[in-house]
């Protein structure tokens, strides 16, 4: 194996398969980097336990002397390549045991390990894509991916669900407290249900950071897994294995008492309030994170609310739109509160109540099809 590129493509395509390392592994060779070269090609490959990614390095800065194979520790070798300050680097294998890195009149050599301990990796069948632009899927997984759970009581709520039906993309993220849904339109294509870890998707999101958000992305859906193809690269991830809950009667359809708020100023408002609120409660450590309570009263006046131990704040919010139909106090997350209006992107949103024991809704006034839900809780007396 001998080539020859230039140092800022190499490390372009570095930086992606970086994304499918581990950060532990008894396997020592899935800290390796594997790189193969062909007569015209240069192919880079991780794997984990639930990321593979495969990089076709294609570059006129190319030259390839001889093709070969071979597994370099991941970690060392991206930072050598990182610390280099020259234009072009070269590549090349002594012995099959250690791996030559020259630039300018520096000289690397670096141990590397046997490609053949290297594991098979089964990439996904490239056919019947279904395509999906590259903005909208990184709004997406922004917007919903938060509110996955991080704890194991349910393992599919560890990953948003991605429902194809109807010439729709559902794509919905739960904790058992909180909900985040995202309804896209999207060209025809079978019915299909998948669930996908949401560590998964931060590392897909991370990987398309470089790539104009333009970009038509493919991807392939399989019964256990998920490829997603966009220009040289494949990503591919495990899916969750499990029937997800059903949340198609979660998010009420008629709600008594809507109120529009600026978005800025309600976020601001409520961060505030959080300085003074009771944190976690023994009760329920997650849905009570950082308590507060939002009161309307028959003037319609609405008050933003928390006290702990060490004292009480409260404030008075104006409202840009509200329709009450009774009184209404109701005790919430702060945290998710603050975490569902940061994702959505207009400057006026809408928050709908059933009553003080029912969930509520987060709207932007023009988006509706972006849909964040919280799940109250009693306040104590």
């Amino acid at each position: 194996m001998n080539f020859t590129i230039d140092r800022n493509v190499l490390l372009e395509k570095l930086n992606i398969v970086n994304h499918g390392l581990p950060s532990k592994t008894p396997m020592k060779v899935l800290e390796g980097i594997k790189i193969e070269v062909t007569d015209t090609d240069v192919f880079l490959t991780t794997t984990n336990s639930d990321i593979s990614i495969e990089v076709l390095v294609k570059d006129p800065s190319l030259t390839i002397q001889e093709g070969g194979k071979t597994i370099v520790p991941g970690k060392v070798f991206i930072d050598l390549i990182k610390a280099f300050d020259s234009n072009k680097v070269t590549l090349f294998l002594i012995e099959d045991r250690s791996l030559m890195i020259k630039a300018d009149r520096k000289e690397y050599l670096i141990n590397v390990m046997d490609p053949n301990d290297y594991p098979t990796i089964d990439f996904v069948t490239l056919e019947n894509p279904f395509t999906l632009n590259c903005k909208v899927l990184k709004d997406t997984i922004l917007e919903t991916v938060f509110a996955c759970s991080n704890v194991t009581k349910n393992p599919m709520l560890l990953g948003v669900n991605l429902k194809l039906t109807n010439n729709k993309l559902i794509a919905t993220a739960t904790n058992s407290y909180r909900l985040s849904q995202k309804i896209i339109d999207v060209a025809e294509y079978p019915d299909y249900e998948i669930t996908v870890p949401a560590k998964s998707l931060d590392e897909l999101l991370k990987a398309l950071e470089a790539y104009d958000e333009s970009l038509d992305l493919n991807m392939y859906l399989a019964k256990n897994k998920l490829l997603v193809k966009f220009n040289d690269v494949l990503f591919q991830t495990r899916l969750l294995d499990g029937n997800y809950p059903d949340c198609s009667n979660i998010i009420p359809k008629q709600t008594p008492i809507v109120v529009r708020f600026n978005k800025d100023e309600l976020l601001t408002a409520v961060n505030r309030v959080s300085l003074l609120s009771p944190g976690e409660r023994e009760r329920d450590k997650e849905i009570t994170f950082n308590a507060v309570a939002l009161k309307i009263d028959q003037t319609h006046e609405i008050e933003l609310s928390s006290a702990n131990n060490q004292g009480a704040g409260k404030e008075i919010l104006i409202p840009t739109d509200i329709v009450v139909t009774e009184p209404l106090v109701i005790g919430f997350s702060s945290k998710y509160l603050i975490e569902a209006l940061r994702v959505l992107r207009s400057n006026e949103v809408e928050l709908s109540f059933i009553n003080s024991l029912r969930q509520f809704t987060i709207r932007s006034v023009d988006n509706p099809n972006l849909t964040e839900l919280i799940l109250p809780f009693r306040l104590e007396n």
